[in-house]
């Protein structure tokens, strides 16, 4: 019988997904780039906070880095 492949971590993916210890992910909010104008003080300082994965997304991801 042959060996199982192992699967190889997407890098782009794993730049932009920070792993905290327990084992969830973070990830960046968008629209917090550019066109800040527009945007109240108070919308910026909340854009600039990192965010859980939840959901069917967070299982993707896990596939996707190996974890």
């Amino acid at each position: 019988m042959a060996k199982k492949m192992k699967l190889k971590t997407r890098k782009s993916v794993l730049r932009r997904i920070k792993i905290t210890g327990t084992g969830k992910l973070l990830r960046r909010q968008s629209f917090g780039r550019h066109l800040k104008a527009s945007k109240s003080r108070s919308r910026s300082r909340k854009l600039k906070r990192a965010v859980l994965v939840s959901g069917k997304f967070e299982r993707k991801l896990r596939n996707i880095l190996g974890v």
